[in-house]
């Protein structure tokens, strides 16, 4: 059945005819093969509309096995989408970790291409976001940007449902189409991991760094700067990767699944009355140090040093016993090393001893102070809970 209505606009009037979408299609397959002039003996004739349909229909079939055959990460429930840069992606209701996994390194990695490059070329065009509550400068380079965009449109090439918090935020116009699409295996990935999981995309948010380390980084302090990824499930750190630019080094980690070849265990085997040695912040050493010689006994020796990455990884270095922080810090500056820590048993807490929540809907700020070890977590958290106590307090 067709509806007619009639709609007037200024001076001119026009009528919409509608009709059901059975009727539509039904009336366009019918003129599409009818007959072309006479009916020939060999049998009707295409008009060309019918030949448009043909090539729509082998269009279609050859799009499908396209998808399928590119054996993309969703294969579950699969539904077809176009990306902003023609390219069709699989997208269905879960996803694969050992995939998501093998993407985080290859986007930390690159990430770290453009931050190593831009160092290298002294192109930071270096600016100031402000202050930080403690009043040290707040910077952002070119670096910074960069590798936002290599690392964060990275993921929307191959999982655009992902979730992702990101430090940075580029403005409108920053160019982001020629974002190289991330592999979805890695050797060592393969080699190490057997088994894969795949959880709701609802459960998984990823959390990046794209330059940890900026101050640093403006003084070319080359050796505190690494890129960060991690995947949190329902809140929980649960794959960590943090690469170092200047070093060509990734360290990498699933928790219950195993981490990279590189990512040694070696504690300090600190003797009877041997000084503990704990690494901190190099913007707030002092007062931190004042903290834990109170705390620890005045043999403490403390470590000032520049990034929260490189802090989590001298903990496996054997550099120091805990990693201690007394101020405010962003969540995406601390979860890929609470990962790496879950996964050989180590402990990353606040101050008073609570687990860290990365849910996208919490807040990005962890203002319970932070500690960090490899062993010996609860001894170091009754040394501090008066600190901790204060800080509760305060907030």
């Amino acid at each position: 059945m067709i509806s007619v209505e009639k709609h007037s606009e200024g001076p001119q009037a026009f009528v919409v005819y509608k009709r059901t979408w059975k009727e539509a299609f039904g009336s366009f397959v019918r003129k599409a093969f009818e007959p072309s002039g006479a009916m020939a003996p060999m049998g009707v004739r295409l008009s060309p509309l019918g030949y448009a349909l043909i090539f729509i229909l082998i269009g279609s079939v050859v799009l499908y096995l396209q998808v399928w055959m590119r054996g993309s990460s969703d294969k579950k429930n699969p539904k077809l989408t176009l990306g902003e840069d023609g390219d069709v992606r699989s997208m269905s209701v879960d996803i694969s970790l050992k995939e998501l996994l093998a993407v985080s390194i290859d986007l930390a990695e690159k990430g770290g291409d453009k931050v190593r490059e831009i160092r290298e070329a002294n192109k930071l065009a270096e600016k100031s976001k402000g202050e930080t509550r403690e009043g040290a400068n707040d910077p952002m380079t070119d670096g910074d940007l960069q590798s936002h965009i290599a690392i964060v449109h990275g993921f929307e090439k191959v999982f655009p449902r992902l979730k992702v918090v990101s430090e940075e935020h580029e403005k409108k116009g920053d160019e982001t189409r020629q974002v190289a699409t991330p592999k979805l295996t890695h050797p060592e990935v393969d080699e190490v991991i057997k088994a894969d999981q795949r959880v709701p995309y609802e459960d998984v948010t990823v959390w990046v760094d794209p330059l940890d380390a900026t101050q640093e980084y403006t003084e070319d302090l080359r050796q505190y700067v690494t890129t960060m990824v991690c995947v949190a499930i329902k809140g929980k750190p649960t794959i960590g990767v943090i690469h170092k630019p200047f070093e060509h080094r990734t360290a990498w980690a699933w928790v219950g699944h195993g981490h990279s070849k590189g990512l040694n265990v070696q504690e300090r085997k600190a003797g009877e009355g041997q000084a503990q040695k704990i690494i901190v912040s190099r913007s707030h050493a002092g007062s931190v140090e004042q903290v834990a010689k109170q705390m620890l006994g005045d043999k403490t020796e403390v470590i000032p040093a520049g990034g929260a990455g490189y802090k989590v990884l001298s903990l496996f270095e054997g550099i120091a016993d805990a990693y201690i922080h007394v101020t405010l810090i962003k969540k995406w500056d601390i979860c890929a090393g609470n990962a790496l820590l879950n996964t050989v048993n180590g402990h990353m807490t606040t101050l008073g001893g609570e687990d860290i929540n990365y849910s996208a809907e919490g807040n990005p700020k962890n203002e319970g102070g932070l500690l960090a070890t490899l062993v010996d977590h609860q001894k170091f958290l009754e040394k501090f809970a008066p600190e901790a106590k204060k800080l509760a307090e305060k907030h």
